[in-house]
């Protein structure tokens, strides 16, 4: 979530949840995960992901409602929202 507009929705011991939102053609920088995280799509999107290792572009495209996991100390590599129109997600964190 590094460089993107987020709003923190709850955080207490436990968790932390926010809402991020990803505008069109603006890249979310590359960064580390400090927790395990479950990612919930909010809307329908498809982004362009680049392996950091590889430099390999992948387009991914998510509906409104997918869910998917993260492990802490994985890569969260560039992605860019390729559509016309920002879509948002939920981003669980585990404390």
């Amino acid at each position: 979530m590094a460089n993107l507009p987020s709003k923190v929705k709850l955080e207490n011991a436990k968790v932390k949840v926010s809402e991020v939102t990803y505008e069109p053609g603006v890249p979310r920088e590359r960064y580390i995960r400090p927790t395990d995280q479950v990612i919930v799509f909010l809307d329908d999107s498809r982004y362009e992901r680049t392996d950091s290792r590889t430099k390999e572009k992948t387009i991914r495209e998510r509906k409104s409602g997918d869910v998917i996991w993260h492990d802490k100390g994985e890569d969260a590599p560039v992605l860019i929202n390729l559509g016309t129109k920002p879509y948002r997600t939920l981003t669980i964190e585990l404390k």
